[in-house]
C-alpha cells in the first residue's frame, strides 16, 4: 500500500487548516453583515434594501427568525410549528433574486411570514386550528391567501399558535390557549392577556420571531391581539381576501388579514393577499370591485390625515373613563387635529346596546359554524374527524389534552344542536342587517365621516356584523406596560382611506416599541 511522504502530509494538513480558517472568516464576515443590518424591528422595506445591497440573504434572515423562535418560543408559545422547508424556500428566493433585476420582485419576496394555524398549507406543516383533533389531517390545497404568498416569493416560516378553534370551542376568557402549544404569553407583560384568537400571530411578530404574519377575524380576532401586542392589524372588508382553505367559523363574518409591526408592512401584505379566488368565489368576486388598480401602497401618505372627518362615539370612550387610555386619547385627538383631521365628537350610535347583547350574532354563528365546519372537514383528503360531532367526540375522548373539564366545549355543543338555517337564523340575519344600516352606516353617511375612531378593539362587533374594515395602530402602554391601540373603522371598501389615516397617525406618533421581557 502506497504512503504519502512526510512533506506531502504536512502540506495537506496546512491546506486543510487554511481552508478551515478561510471558511471561518467568511462565516464571520457574513454574520457581521447580518448584524450590520438591524433585524429586530426591521420592516419589509429595510429587508429588501439589505437584500439589494447584498448585506443580507433570505437564508440568513430566515435563520435569524428560526433562532429567535428556538430561543423565545418555549416561553412565549407564539409558534405552533416551524416549516421544515423554510430554508429551502429562502435559498430559492436568493437564487431568484440573483437572476432578476433589483426592484422587479414582490415586496414580500424572500420575507419570512407566519400563518395562523387555521390557514391551510399543502406542505409538510399541519393545519389544525390549534387542536389535536386535526393533527395529521391533509388539506386538498393551499388556502387562497397562501397560494398568493407563494407566488409572491414569501418564505412560509411556520404556523402561529391561536386560541383553539378561533376561540369558538369554549365561551370563557381563555385567549391564547390551544391544546397543541399551551398558553401563549404577551411579550410585553407575561401575566397580561394576549387577546385572540390570532394570539400567536401577534405574539410572534411583536417579539420579532417573524417579519410579518397573517391572522383571521370573525369578531375582534385580528384587531384585539394587535391592540394588546402593539401591532398594526388590518381587518379587511368581507371578501377582500379569500377564506378558501381557512378553518371556518362563519362565511358571513370570517376574514383574513395582516398583523405586522408597521402600517407599511401590513399594506405590503394586503397587496399580495387580496383578490378573487374560485374557492371563495361569491365573496371575493363581490369585493374585487373595491381593490384599487395600483394596489394599496399608493395610500401610504404621511399627510394622510389632512381633511379627514373622524367620528368619536361617546359611549366607546365612556367605557375607559378615568384610565390611562382616556388620557392618552386626549393627546391623540390633539395630534389628529394638528395633522389636519376634523373630529366630529360626542356621536351616538343607534341600537348600540342591542348590538353588544350579541344575541343575533350568536344565533347566526352557531348554525353557520356547524354547516361550514362540516363542509371543510369533509373536503379534507385525510382527517381523523369528518364532522363537528366527530370533533366533540374526539375532545371527550381526549379530555386531558383538550382540557375539557377546565375549558369545556359549550359553543360546540350548542352549534351541534342546531338544524340548518331556519326562521330563527334568517331573522337574526335580517336583524344584523338592520342594526348595521340604522347604526354604523347611517352614522357614517349622515356625518360624512371617513372613519370612526375608537380605543382598542371595542368597535369590532359593529364592524363584524356588517363586514366592514378596520385598522388597529399602536396607541400607547398602560401602567403595567401592556399595549393598547387606536382603531379606525370605515364602510365597506374604505381601505384606501383607512390606510391614509392609519399611516398618517403612525408617522405623527411612532408609538410602537419592542417588548423588553421585563415581566
Amino acid at each position: 500500500m502506497a504512503t504519502e511522504p512526510p512533506l506531502a502530509i504536512l502540506q495537506s494538513r496546512v491546506l486543510r487548516i487554511l481552508l478551515a480558517i478561510s471558511l471561518l472568516v467568511l462565516q464571520t464576515v457574513a454574520l457581521a453583515q447580518v448584524h450590520a443590518v438591524s433585524l429586530k424591528e426591521a420592516t419589509a422595506h429595510d429587508l429588501q434594501l439589505a437584500f439589494g445591497q447584498n448585506k443580507l440573504t433570505s437564508r440568513q434572515l430566515t435563520k435569524f427568525y428560526l433562532n429567535r423562535i428556538r430561543r423565545l418560543n418555549p416561553l412565549l408559545r407564539g409558534v405552533i410549528e416551524v416549516n421544515p422547508d423554510a430554508l429551502c424556500q429562502a435559498d430559492r428566493a436568493d437564487r431568484e433574486r440573483e437572476a432578476k433585476p433589483y426592484g422587479s420582485l414582490s415586496a414580500l419576496h424572500g420575507i419570512p411570514i407566519l400563518l395562523k394555524d387555521n390557514i391551510a398549507t399543502k406542505d409538510k406543516m399541519n393545519t389544525t386550528a390549534g387542536s389535536f383533533a386535526l393533527l395529521g389531517s391533509v388539506v386538498p390545497r393551499d388556502a387562497g391567501v397562501v397560494a398568493r404568498l407563494r407566488r409572491a416569493g414569501a418564505v412560509l416560516l411556520g404556523k402561529a399558535s391561536m386560541s383553539e378553534w378561533a376561540h369558538y370551542r369554549f365561551s370563557g376568557n381563555n385567549s391564547g390557549w390551544c391544546a397543541r402549544s399551551g398558553q401563549g404569553k404577551n411579550p410585553y407583560n407575561l401575566s397580561a392577556t394576549t387577546c385572540g384568537s390570532s394570539s400567536g400571530s401577534a405574539i410572534s411578530v411583536a417579539a420579532n420571531m417573524g417579519a410579518v404574519s397573517l391572522g383571521t377575524e370573525t369578531d375582534g380576532s385580528i384587531l384585539c391581539p394587535s391592540s394588546f401586542n402593539s401591532l398594526v392589524g388590518i381587518k379587511p372588508t368581507l371578501g377582500l381576501t379569500s377564506r378558501g382553505g381557512v378553518v371556518p367559523i362563519t362565511p358571513r363574518q370570517d376574514t383574513v388579514g395582516p398583523m405586522c409591526r408597521t402600517v407599511a408592512d401590513a399594506v405590503n401584505v394586503l397587496d399580495v393577499i387580496v383578490g378573487f379566488d374560485p374557492y371563495d368565489a361569491k365573496a371575493t368576486r363581490e369585493a374585487s370591485k373595491y381593490i384599487p388598480r395600483e394596489g394599496y401602497k399608493q395610500f401610504l401618505k404621511a399627510d394622510g390625515l389632512k381633511g379627514k372627518r373622524l367620528g368619536i362615539v361617546k359611549a366607546f370612550f365612556d367605557f375607559y373613563s378615568g384610565t390611562r387610555v382616556t388620557k392618552a386619547f386626549e393627546s391623540h385627538f390633539n395630534t389628529l387635529r394638528k395633522q389636519g383631521a376634523v373630529l366630529v365628537d360626542r356621536l351616538e350610535l343607534a341600537n348600540i346596546n342591542e348590538i353588544y347583547s350579541y344575541s343575533s350574532e350568536r344565533v347566526a354563528i352557531s348554525a353557520e359554524f356547524k354547516l361550514a365546519l362540516n363542509t371543510y372537514l369533509q373536503d379534507l383528503v385525510v382527517s381523523p374527524v369528518r364532522s363537528l360531532a366527530d370533533v366533540i367526540a374526539f375532545n371527550n375522548k381526549h379530555k386531558h389534552v383538550e382540557k375539557i373539564d377546565e375549558y369545556g366545549q359549550d359553543s360546540f355543543i350548542a352549534a351541534q344542536a342546531t338544524n340548518g338555517i331556519g326562521k330563527t337564523v334568517k331573522s337574526a340575519w335580517r336583524n344584523m342587517t338592520r342594526l348595521s344600516q340604522d347604526g354604523f352606516e347611517k352614522l357614517m353617511r349622515q356625518n360624512k365621516l371617513d372613519a370612526l375612531v375608537t380605543p382598542e378593539n371595542i368597535v369590532s362587533t359593529v364592524l363584524a356584523i356588517g363586514g366592514f374594515p378596520g385598522i388597529n395602530v399602536p396607541a400607547g402602554y398602560d401602567e403595567d406596560g401592556v399595549p393598547f391601540g387606536i382603531c379606525f373603522g370605515g364602510l365597506r371598501g374604505s381601505e384606501p382611506t383607512l390606510i391614509e389615516i392609519a399611516y398618517g397617525f403612525e408617522q405623527a406618533t411612532k408609538i410602537r416599541r419592542p417588548p423588553t421581557f421585563l415581566r
